[in-house]
């Protein structure tokens, strides 16, 4: 087969980027994982993590490969956010930036690489500060996470594997930015099939403790079931 390199030839070429929306939830609250940017133009400034590209790599395995050299962690639930292709929004050249939000249990991650790459988690308000359009695939990723959480049990992708359902209320709280009456929470949850029971208690919380739960099978719980709140 011949293609006409002329046809190719003819068209500009473009940058492409990817940028990962990292979420990780600590201190009952959602964080974000950012850091500072190493050049101009907006150098210091508030980042997310990213890169370009690279020759061979197709756009998932890039962002697959960020994640996994900043975090050290494998098999990280990633999805597609959206491209954003504003022609102004990188001031240093033409850029198309494919962004991918990730959620991760913070307790898991290798914190020296964190370190080795002046990454840092920060608080959700702190990404109205990020630069470029970095703000808005924030925003736009929150938003997917927050529908995404009323149709199937994000959460084991941010506890531990073992939690009470006082930290699992706490972790919709915080997606939802609102506060849930406990017992209907409960109620709801126990009437759900994608969560069990077990014979341990977690008396970190007080004396009498309380039960620990864990997730069923990801696959069992990836139906359509709907989960409002």
């Amino acid at each position: 087969m011949t293609y006409d390199s002329n046809y190719y030839s003819s068209h500009h070429l473009f940058l492409v980027a990817v940028d990962c929306i990292i979420f990780g939830f600590h201190h009952n609250e959602i964080r974000l994982l950012v850091h500072p940017r190493g050049m101009e133009p907006e150098q210091g400034g508030l980042s997310l993590m990213g890169g370009f590209v690279k020759n061979g790599e197709s756009v998932d395995q890039s962002a697959s490969n960020i994640l996994s050299s900043l975090t050290g962690l494998e098999n990280i639930f990633m999805e597609q956010v959206k491209f954003y292709g504003e022609l102004n929004r990188d001031p240093g050249e033409r850029v198309i930036s494919c962004a991918y939000y990730a959620l991760i249990d913070i307790n898991d991650y290798d914190e020296s690489l964190l370190k080795a790459h002046n990454a840092f988690w920060v608080n959700l308000d702190e990404a109205s500060k990020l630069i470029f359009d970095h703000s808005q695939m924030v925003k736009d990723a929150l938003a997917i996470l927050r529908r995404k959480a009323v149709l199937e049990p994000i959460g084991f992708n941010l506890l531990p594997e073992k939690f009470t359902l006082t930290q699992l209320q706490t972790l919709y709280e915080a997606i939802y930015g609102k506060q849930l009456d406990k017992r209907n929470f409960r109620k709801k949850m126990l009437s759900f099939d994608f969560i069990e029971k077990l014979d341990e208690i977690d008396k970190s919380g007080s004396k009498k403790g309380a039960y620990l739960y864990k997730f069923k099978d990801r696959n069992l719980l990836l139906n359509s079931t709907y989960y409002e709140f």
